[in-house]
């Protein structure tokens, strides 16, 4: 258990509680904020994923966007890992491809906070044939 041995620790717990809950809150209800899904299969992770699932967490926190970040498993796009799914509410998801901290410093200016695409997006071109 963590000693308080000031108002400033005190402080500094209450902040990490409220951090935690609001992202359980938020986790269950992901239809009404931003979706940030990093592929962390293993082509991902030695591609650099971790770094920009950790990037992702600190700078939406850190910029008070109201979202969930989650790890994924492989997208079949191992040529253009780290890939990063997002999903703005009410939006069709995108993946973004080939996705370093510049890249994903635009997604979120851009794209999470003003809508607007940016490029990287993986284009979904193949079509399920209806028998």
């Amino acid at each position: 258990m963590t000693k308080i041995t000031s108002l400033a620790d005190l402080k500094r717990i209450k902040e990490e509680v409220q951090s935690k809950m609001k992202l359980r809150e938020n986790s269950s209800n992901p239809d009404r904020v931003v979706q940030v899904k990093v592929g962390m299969a293993t082509c991902g992770i030695a591609s650099g994923a971790k770094e920009i699932m950790r990037y992702f967490i600190e700078e939406l926190e850190q910029q008070a966007v109201d979202a969930v970040v989650t790890q994924t498993g492989c997208m079949g796009f191992c040529y253009a890992e780290p890939t990063v799914e997002v999903i703005l509410p009410n939006r069709e998801p995108v993946i973004f491809g080939f996705v370093n901290k510049t890249k994903a410093e635009e997604i979120i200016d851009i794209y999470i906070k003003k809508g607007e695409l940016v490029d990287g997006i993986i284009p979904i071109t193949f079509k399920t044939i209806d028998e």
